[in-house]
């Protein structure tokens, strides 16, 4: 078993098919909860262990319902339809709260498939930017636990000095890997796809409270790319793409420093002004 804290907090005990205990990780506690990116891998990581899985992640829709507490959790996946090449998946993560009430905090649907040989082409190029070498990395939000499991460069959209209400943009690009180095994979990629910050304290330079209600990642590495990446640095970039009435959507694409495609993202996030 890996001794990576990314691995130790997606840890899941069989109960029975489909039925997995877990527990949350502080190594990836946000200012009020856990990460919103490692309950995703979480979530995909009981598909991944189901023994009737067919074939590899394709996407992935997480809502996220409700906050989830420090300690214990269940997680259930279940195949709702296997076809010949596609498997259609839904996942409900379940925990105690602070009341001692037992119900549904998280839910998730997942689309899964064999790879096939086909002609493809990455229709949306990434953008001419630094090397990672080029671009020191930066300590961002000192005392939020998850962020330190990441190393990050940023090369645009960084974290706004003066919160003064001045902000004009709110594209963010980075390099990030984990900090503390591990070989790339779906869980991995699922988890970075939600490494970006809230658009909206880019786009106003002010800080307001924030949280994803629901993000979907889309996966298009494949096998070969995922251990060609390794260890090495992935270029995210996000933006917002209309910002009003107490949400904002976000569409984020994930590169490898050759240039290739892996993954591309878009979530709601819940704001107040």
């Amino acid at each position: 078993m890996s001794t990576h804290v990314f691995d130790q907090a997606l840890a899941l005990t069989a109960q029975a098919e489909g039925d997995y205990l877990g527990a949350s990780h502080p190594a990836y506690w946000n200012m009020v909860g856990p990460y919103g990116g490692i309950t995703a891998a979480t979530l995909l990581n009981a598909v991944m262990q189901h023994p009737k899985r067919l074939g590899v992640p394709v996407a992935l829709t997480v809502n996220y319902a409700s906050a989830l507490v420090a300690g214990p959790f269940r997680v259930v996946a279940r195949p709702v339809r296997t076809n010949r090449s596609t498997q259609h998946w839904t996942v409900e993560l379940w925990q105690t709260d602070a009341q001692g009430d037992d119900g549904v905090v998280t839910t998730a649907t997942a689309l899964t498939a064999l790879p096939r040989t086909t002609w493809g082409v990455d229709e949306v190029a990434m953008p001419a930017v630094p090397p990672p070498s080029a671009v020191p990395p930066v300590p961002l939000f000192k005392g939020v636990e998850w962020i330190q499991r990441y190393e990050v460069r940023p090369v645009s959209g960084g974290i706004p000095r003066v919160w003064d209400g001045g902000g004009t943009t709110s594209l963010s690009q980075l390099w990030v890997r984990d900090a503390e180095p591990r070989p790339l994979d779906h869980l991995s990629l699922a988890a970075l796809c939600d490494v970006f910050y809230p658009r909206v304290w880019l786009r106003r330079a002010t800080q307001v409270p924030a949280g994803t209600v629901s993000m979907t990642v889309y996966f298009h590495a494949s096998a070969e790319q995922l251990d060609a990446t390794g260890t090495g640095c992935l270029f995210a970039q996000a933006q917002a793409q209309a910002i009003r009435n107490g949400f904002f959507d976000q569409s984020a694409q994930l590169w490898n420093e050759a240039g290739q495609l892996l993954a591309t993202s878009h979530q709601v996030v819940y704001y107040k002004a």
